[in-house]
């Protein structure tokens, strides 16, 4: 096995690379994955056929019972004891196939006590997916064993017959490994020849077992994961009830942050204003001269106050969106980097308020990025609609180097967007140049 030393692209640490001499079909009875998977099949049958016991067994006494009270109880029981078993055969997959498998959503009580839980243990369809895992795997983990077992034997065993066919003669009475018998003819496998064609098959067994063994994991993959993993509405109430978390955590700093502006910007400005005013209207009869000079401060005060608050209200929905669209509202953005900024909006018609006040936001805070941190000398935007999405992509000339998984603020760009089932890619090396596409999807409803 050879070695040579890499580096990562990604981290830029240095990674080993192996490169195999052999071929991936004669090293494959000698890798521990073959050997995980192997045991696997071996422990497939006696914990389907406690798993199948037990589930044919409760479900049957539930059955018989519920004529009495004690009937219902008793097939939750059931019920819940599947779902342990399907708990132990997801982290049996994890450890020896290697398969990642969700746990499904949790039960759903409504509401406190054993009655209760009952009825979530019985309206949960986990619980009905793991009794019927529990059903169908024992006669294919049954089928399994026993291909994978014989296949297994005979492979080594003939491939091994050249290190033990002496063992015939020795002890058995005969010449070697009978292939052939009746009353009046006797074949056996004895010869130098015979033996060397025995051994070329075991090996072509031997050789084959694997790729068989992990054909027949991969029918277990797919019940694990179909069976005894979460569903794919499940996983998109979990993917869901995250983004609502993202977007009130969202909608909460962008309060922080405009309370903060305020009461930091515009409001400490009309505070010292009101001071300034009320000095002014004392001194208006002792000094015109000085109170008039303070109502011209108090002026040029008002004036900064009300561009702060015309920045602040840009920044909360800038009226030129409103009235004039996303091409208007992005040519202003542009207007205001400190790169030049090319803006390219084709768009049939506007999209919904929501995904285009989303899209405003992203191009500015990437314009944001370009003026702050890019060291750009120029920079486009181009927005455009394939089919039911809204694509927005941003490319300038600077440094590159941009990395979302750095935890800075196209991490939150990327969770806005993800909130509405966006998706933001950052295509950024070292060096530039740095492009970044963001998707949406188009809603074209406007009220």
């Amino acid at each position: 096995m050879a070695t040579d030393y890499g580096y990562d692209s990604g981290l830029g640490f240095p990674e080993t690379v192996r490169r195999h001499r052999l071929p991936a079909g004669l090293r494959a009875p000698f890798e521990g994955r073959t050997w995980r998977e192997f045991g696997y099949v071996l422990l497939s049958l006696p914990i389907s056929i406690l798993m199948f016991t037990y589930a044919v067994t409760m479900v049957s006494l539930g059955a018989g019972l519920l004529v009495t009270f004690l009937g219902i109880p008793v097939f939750a029981a059931g019920l819940a004891g599947c779902r342990g078993l399907g708990a132990l055969e997801r982290a049996r997959a994890r450890g020896l196939l290697g398969l990642e498998v969700a746990d499904p959503e949790p039960l759903r009580t409504r509401g406190s006590g054993f009655m209760a839980w009952i009825g979530a243990v019985l309206k949960s369809g986990t619980s009905w997916r793991t009794l019927l895992y529990s059903v169908l795997h024992l006669p294919w983990a049954l089928f399994s064993f026993v291909v994978a077992v014989n296949f297994w034997v005979y492979g080594w065993a003939l491939l091994t017959y050249p290190l033990w066919f002496w063992v015939f003669p020795a002890y058995a009475g005969q010449d070697g490994l009978q292939l052939y018998g009746d009353q009046s003819h006797h074949i056996y496998l004895d010869n130098p020849f015979e033996i060397g064609v025995t051994a070329l098959v075991g090996l072509l067994f031997t050789l084959a077992t694997p790729w068989i063994v992990r054909a027949l994991t991969t029918v277990d993959r797919v019940m694990v994961h179909g069976l005894l993993g979460p569903t794919r509405l499940s996983a998109r109430v979990v993917e869901l009830e995250s983004d609502r978390g993202v977007v009130v955590d969202t909608a909460a700093a962008d309060l922080r942050r405009i309370e903060r502006d305020l009461h930091d910007g515009a409001q400490a400005r009309l505070v010292a204003l009101a001071m300034d005013l009320g000095l002014a209207k004392e001194k208006l009869t002792e000094d015109p001269q000085a109170a008039a000079r303070m109502v011209d401060e108090a002026h040029g005060e008002v004036k900064t106050a009300l561009q702060e608050l015309r920045d602040l209200a840009r920044g909360i929905h800038p009226a030129v969106l409103t009235d004039r669209g996303l091409d208007a509202a992005l040519s202003s953005v542009a207007s205001r980097c400190t790169v030049p900024v090319q803006v390219e909006v084709d768009l049939p018609a506007r999209p919904a308020p929501a995904i285009e006040g989303i899209a405003y936001f992203t191009v500015s805070e990437l314009l944001q990025n370009v003026s702050k941190h890019a060291r750009a000398t120029g920079a486009a935007v181009d927005v455009w609609r394939v089919e039911d999405r809204l694509l927005l992509q941003v490319v300038d000339n600077g440094v590159g180097g941009a990395d979302v998984s750095a935890g800075s603020g196209l991490a939150g760009l990327a969770e806005r967007l993800d909130a509405v089932d966006g998706i933001l890619v950052v295509d950024s090396p070292v060096g530039g140049p740095t492009r970044v596409t963001a998707e949406l999807p188009w809603r074209g409803d406007r009220v």
